[in-house]
């Protein structure tokens, strides 16, 4: 369990998936349809939705490559985190829009997952947080021309050691979308 005390709610994190993040990862389009099916289950079952937005030179605010992907469209009154580092905590407002809403465990879901997606679900695990990293619902660009290894791998890779990752007092998960359960 959580070690944030007084917070026993489950939020839904979807970060990143933006037109520019997005256009050249790999398995595009059956990720954000997973993700839209998470969104829609989440917000069904009252979960909150929380949407992180990376800005930079490459996704200036308000351009078409900054906006989230025309599948995924935030609701009214749901949360729109801005972010400028991988981290979606770092100089962000995301700790407080997660304790208003008293969540002490996150799914989360987007990109990149050797950038955004690793540094978020390492800040969320080291600030006390149950992190369960949804599977199949996250992606990342091929970059392999700088050595990294296939984008296949780099989603293999992250899913395996996140299985094991722990710590006193929180849990840490991998799992597909279809067994995401947003209570318990």
């Amino acid at each position: 369990m959580t070690t944030l005390t007084d917070r026993p709610n489950t939020a839904l994190l979807v970060i990143d998936v933006q037109n520019g993040v997005m256009a050249e990862s790999h398995d595009t389009a059956a990720v954000v349809g997973r993700i839209e099916g998470l969104v829609a289950r989440a917000r069904g079952e009252q979960v909150p939705v929380v949407w992180v937005q990376h800005s930079s030179e490459e996704l200036p605010v308000g351009s078409e490559q900054w906006q989230y992907v025309p599948r995924l469209q935030r609701a009214d009154g749901e949360a729109l985190v801005a972010k400028e580092h991988g981290d979606s905590f770092e100089a962000t407002d995301l700790e407080q829009v997660l304790a208003e809403a008293g969540v002490g465990r996150l799914v989360v879901t987007g990109a990149q997952t050797d950038a955004c997606i690793r540094s978020t679900i390492h800040g969320a695990f080291t600030r006390g947080y149950d992190v369960t990293l949804v599977g199949d619902a996250h992606t990342t660009e091929d970059l392999t021309a700088y050595g990294a290894p296939p984008p296949g791998d780099v989603i293999s890779h992250t899913n395996l050691y996140w299985g094991f990752q722990s710590a006193p007092g929180r849990t840490a998960a991998v799992v597909p979308a279809a067994d995401v359960a947003f209570s318990g």
